[in-house]
């Protein structure tokens, strides 16, 4: 094949396959050296490397051989020195060396026994390729063809020649789908299969939705506007709640749109499914307040009791089918949305519980004298409502006031109730040692048996068991097994425990007395001359001492440090001296100095003072 000719038609390959260059010449390379290997009956442990070259199309092959000086007995895997030394001089009979080894005839045999190779290979890498696209596309939005409707889903014709699959499940309800509409999905699922990548799509995801309202709302896209969180339910109805990062930015006008343009385009790809676009609160009551939107909310009501959140919505009489939506599918979705298990009661309702849980609670009456009061008006109107006859708005009102003040008064009982529990659990673990928390239980000395229940009941050290029996014993009471022996067993041994406590930190040790003298020297000029006679001795007074302790630490001046002996900086005793203060330093023990005038030197110098018994380095 001519030159042009042949890079013309790599080249469209190349475009067809959408491969690169590297991938499609190494298909080729590795297909060569399979038609070699079956031409001349080459041996798989035999090494062989095929070239392309991929301008002109010739494909030159590589086999290692061994080096013989003049006999070859196989041509496939040995070649003549003469031959070898042409690709290396310094090469020996009996060496390996690889040489060109293409047959005379290998362009027309390769094309012919190639060609499946190299189909299979190019083959494989746009598998390859496809499929690592489409592992990045996971989530995201992507179009397609529909190219084949069956009873198990659509198949849908992609991008790179992939097909993607999205099940019967993963469609929008009531929605009707024709060969060849371009329709868009996202992407669920990829997984490697034998005929190239399985690609699950989905149009019913929420995740769907979500792409949707980024692709058609440039605030969500560029992060102004944040989706907290969506349910959804294909085909019928959604709600979003969407929040602003930025301040004076209305989240839900974004998403809307000019007279519902935004809005209205995502709901015509969703097959008319009806959205609730609401804003996000972190208050529980203003947040679910807002969930069930269409209907207008009186008052919600919170319990959370940890894994179980309910929240109770009441609601007006002529806003309680709309609070529960068809088959309660407002309600259910409200709950998705904000994480709470929603009860909706109409007001009428709501007043009848709330009446029958004031008057079962002695302490709540106690507290609410004035709801007491009301407890007869009340009846009366509900009593009126039994009946059927009309109820005026300004009774309703009443209504919704009696059951505000009772349910809030209630609330705040269990949130008082909650704060004294955990003011009672830290007093209670405060008065635990912290080491016990570290100490396995099996260090406790409990019986064998009471060992393994408190285990399998999750006491894992002697601080949980400890912490369980002083807030609440009749819990360890009350596993399967442990009775007031076991109870008194477990007494015994945790009351025979102690815990040492963390030892402090020693005390950092001082510098030695010399270099606290160098380092603030007092002149020889300001020492005092006075001084009396004692026992034929010259010494200071005290009084002028104590006042020369307040201007010299040591009572030594550099003049008088220059005045002394060498010898008493160089002396054994003074550096064992030295080490000695300091062992006493790392003790927290101060060294004692004792000021006292020498007649040699005449001048007053620190003498240390040494315990009885220890033998000193020299004084100074």
């Amino acid at each position: 094949m001519p030159k042009n000719d042949f890079a013309l038609a790599f080249n469209e390959v190349l475009e067809e396959k959408q491969l690169t260059k590297d991938i499609v010449v190494a298909a080729i390379e590795s297909a060569m050296v399979s038609a070699y290997r079956r031409a001349v009956g080459a041996s798989t442990a035999q090494h062989v490397e095929a070239k392309l070259d991929p301008e002109t199309g010739v494909v030159t092959v590589y086999a290692e051989k061994e080096v013989v000086e003049d006999n070859i007995i196989d041509a496939r895997t040995e070649v003549l020195l003469e031959e070898a030394r042409k690709v290396n001089l310094e090469v020996q009979p009996g060496d390996m060396i690889v040489v060109e080894t293409t047959p005379a005839d290998f362009g027309r045999v390769a094309a012919q026994t190639a060609r499946q190779v190299i189909q299979q290979r190019i083959r494989e890498a746009e598998r390859s390729n496809q499929m690592q696209y489409f592992e990045r596309q996971v989530g995201e939005i992507v179009s397609g063809l529909v190219q084949a409707i069956n009873a198990q889903g659509v198949t849908i014709g992609l991008d790179m020649k992939a097909e993607g699959v999205m099940p019967n499940n993963q469609k929008i309800p009531g929605e009707r789908l024709k060969l060849h509409d371009r329709i868009r999905a996202v992407v669920m699922e990829v997984k490697d299969g034998t005929r190239g990548p399985q690609i699950i799509l989905s149009r019913a995801h929420r995740n769907f939705l979500r792409r949707l309202l980024e692709n058609e709302v440039p605030e969500i896209y560029h992060g102004i506007v944040e989706i907290r969180a969506i349910s959804r339910e294909p085909g019928a109805r959604a709600k979003v709640a969407v929040s602003a990062t930025q301040p004076g930015i209305d989240p839900v006008g974004a998403c809307v749109g000019i007279k519902g343009v935004r809005i209205q385009a995502i709901v015509k790809e969703l097959h008319d499914e009806k959205i609730d676009i609401i804003q996000w609160d972190p208050d529980p009551i203003v947040y679910i307040s807002k969930a069930i939107s269409p209907a207008r909310v009186n008052g919600v009501y919170l319990v959370d009791n940890g894994n179980a959140r309910t929240a109770t919505v009441v609601v007006g009489e002529d806003q309680l089918s709309l609070a529960i939506g068809r088959d309660g599918q407002n309600a259910r979705l409200a709950a998705k949305l904000t994480g709470w298990r929603i009860d909706i009661k109409s007001l009428s309702e709501a007043t009848g519980d709330t009446l029958n849980k004031l008057r079962a609670n002695k302490e709540l009456m106690a507290m609410l004298p004035a709801a007491v009061e009301q407890i007869p008006q009340i009846e009366e109107i509900l009593a009126k409502k039994a009946e059927g006859r009309a109820i005026t708005p300004e009774e309703y009102t009443l209504l919704g006031q009696f059951v505000e003040r009772v349910e809030r008064r209630t609330v705040e009982i269990k949130e008082e109730a909650a704060r004294e529990e955990e003011e009672r659990s830290t007093a209670a673990r405060a008065e635990i040692p912290t080491a016990a928390f570290n100490m396995p239980l099996d260090q406790a000395g409990i019986k064998e048996h009471i060992f393994n229940i408190l285990t399998e009941a999750g006491f894992e050290t002697v601080g949980s068991l400890m912490f369980a029996m002083k807030l609440d014993p009749n819990k360890v009471l009350g596993l399967a097994g442990i009775g007031p022996k076991s109870i008194q067993n477990i007494e015994e041994a945790l009351g025979v425990l102690s815990f040492s406590e963390p030892e402090p930190e020693p005390m950092k040790a001082e510098e030695p007395v010399i270099a606290e003298a160098l380092a603030e020297p007092v002149p020889a000029e300001e020492v005092p001359a006075e001084t009396e006679q004692v026992d034929g001795k010259k010494e200071v007074k005290k009084d002028v001492v104590e006042e020369e302790n307040e201007h010299a630490k040591d009572g030594v001046s550099l003049d008088e440090l220059f005045k002394m002996k060498p010898e008493i900086f160089q002396t054994t005793g003074a550096v064992e001296d030295e080490s000695a203060d300091k062992k006493k330093d790392k003790k927290g023990k101060k060294k004692a100095v004792e000021l006292q005038f020498d007649e040699d030197l005449g001048t007053v110098v620190g003498r240390k003072i040494h315990k009885r018994g220890e033998d000193g380095g020299e004084d100074w």
